[in-house]
Formats: structure tokens, sequence, C-alpha cells
């Protein structure tokens, strides 16, 4: 069960930008970049007491907040190449079981609705906000509604990131 819920929340946040039809890349500096991303969760399944023992402290506190309908929030660094900026795959993962609609897309804004089927899993239907707010920043917004089992499960993200600078180190 907890492998299934941190499967959605990967998959429904990774889905900040990725290729599809008709959209322009943003416009924003190749390198490293910090993404700090709040999200929050209701109607989450319960995690059973076993697995939450086996949790690090840090993600056992993470997952417990989400369960009671709290807010958590994680910081990522990413490089930002000018491949990922032509295949959208930027901020995000390309992810094979969701069909997206774009709504808009310019160089400093992208807009989508996205429809994710995960067979046994459930599905998911969200709405994407991107905005490029200058070359070095960026921040953007996801709402989404997981229907798995008969239970449904909202999920609401933010995200913002900057650019640190030209250099990547060790980051993929």
């Amino acid at each position: 069960m907890r492998t299934n819920f941190i499967l959605v929340a990967i998959v429904v946040f990774s889905l900040t930008l990725f290729a599809a039809d008709k959209i322009t890349p943003l416009n924003v500096k190749e390198g490293l970049w910090e993404m700090t991303v709040t999200h929050s969760m209701t109607g989450m399944p319960a995690i059973p007491p076993d697995a939450l023992a086996k949790m690090p402290p840090e993600q056992r506190a993470r997952m417990e907040a989400m369960m009671k309908g709290g807010a958590t929030t994680d910081v990522r660094k990413e490089c930002i190449t000018k491949e990922k900026l032509e295949k959208q795959s930027a901020f995000g993962d390309d992810r094979k079981e969701c069909t997206r609609t774009v709504l808009n897309s310019t160089n400093s804004k992208l807009e989508m609705k996205i429809h994710c089927e995960r067979g046994q899993q459930g599905s998911t239907d969200g709405t994407l906000l991107v905005e490029a707010i200058g070359s070095d920043n960026v921040k953007g917004k996801m709402e989404a509604v997981t229907n798995a089992s008969g239970k449904t499960m909202n999920m609401n993200f933010t995200f913002s990131s900057r650019y640190l600078g030209p250099a990547c180190g060790d980051v993929k």
C-alpha cells in the first residue's frame, strides 16, 4: 500500500513537463536547479503500523503528516539540459500511462489537463499550471484526484524552482 501511494505521488508530481504535442519549451536557463515541492493529500488510505515502523524517522513523519492531511515539503535538485528542454522532460519525467491535453503553451506558461490510467491502481485526473517567472525562476501547481478501489484521494502540489548555476556536478 505504501508503494502504491508513493507511486501515485511520483506519477502525479513528475507530470510537470514532458513530451506532448503543441508544447512550446519554457524559456529557462540550462544548468543546476533546485525544486521545492509542497504537497497535501486527503483521502489517503491508511498505512499499516508495521510498515510505518520500518520507515526511517524522517519518512515516517512525512507519511504520518500526509495521512493527517497536512502539507509536506520536499526539496530536490535537477540538471536542466538543452535536450530536456527540447524533449519537454525538464522538471519531471514523461509518463507513458498518462494522456495530456494542452490548454495553453507559450515560452513562459504551460497549462494542461492530465489523465493517468494505471489498471488496478486506479486512475488520476488533474490540471497542471507551470509558469516561467524569468529564465531562472519557475513555479507551478497541480490539483489531482485519484480514484482506486472505490476510494478517492485529492492531491494538491505547488512548487517553485530556482536556477543555481551552469554546472550540475553529479546531479542528473
